[in-house]
């Protein structure tokens, strides 16, 4: 088992202001121990011929590459607008500017 005891539990739930019964800080020592071991047994299996990875399989770029298409004149693009004013959009203020 993994050196995390009730006291290691006990001080992180401290840290992150959790309050944890004693049967809780017991039996999350017990869980973080086995994630812990279970950690520890995939690190010892890769050995330094295996390379380390992000992902496990390769990942490419699936954007498309920018192409300038057909763009709005200001005119155009504030035509259908309830309101404007010198070339933008005018909208009702929603935070109080005192």
């Amino acid at each position: 088992m993994a050196a995390i005891n009730r006291d290691d539990v006990a001080h992180l739930a401290r840290l992150a202001h959790i309050e944890m019964s004693a049967e809780e800080l017991d039996r999350m020592a017990g869980e973080l121990a086995v994630i812990v071991d279970s950690v520890k047994s995939v690190s010892e299996a890769a050995g330094d011929d295996v390379p380390a990875t992000s992902h496990p399989i390769p990942l490419t770029n699936v954007f498309r590459d920018d192409v300038v298409g057909h763009t709005f004149t200001a005119e155009q693009a504030l035509s259908g607008a309830p309101d404007s004013d010198e070339n933008r959009f005018k909208v009702p203020a929603i935070l109080d500017e005192a």
